[in-house]
């Protein structure tokens, strides 16, 4: 699995957890729901750790909390 895979799934957990949809988890961080659906549908090929990390503030979990999964654990080598 590819980083950005990973990332769009453990956001799409999280907000299963906390039965959060897409809009929602956009307005808890305060960021425009475009900008997350591109994260989620694919179309930001490297989201940053910045963006991340707002995301995490709106998912109410740490960077430490969300990047420890073991989704992260079995990524691909992406270096070309």
């Amino acid at each position: 699995m590819k980083t950005q895979e990973a990332v769009v799934r453990r956001i799409k957990g999280l907000c299963k957890e906390r039965n959060l949809n897409i809009s929602q988890l956009a307005y808890c961080a305060g960021m425009p729901p475009s900008t997350l659906k591109n994260v989620m549908n694919g179309n930001s090929k490297n989201t940053g750790i910045v963006t991340i990390k707002i995301i995490c503030d709106g998912l109410d979990v740490s960077l430490e909390e969300f990047f420890h999964s073991g989704l992260f654990s079995v990524l691909e080598q992406e270096i070309d």
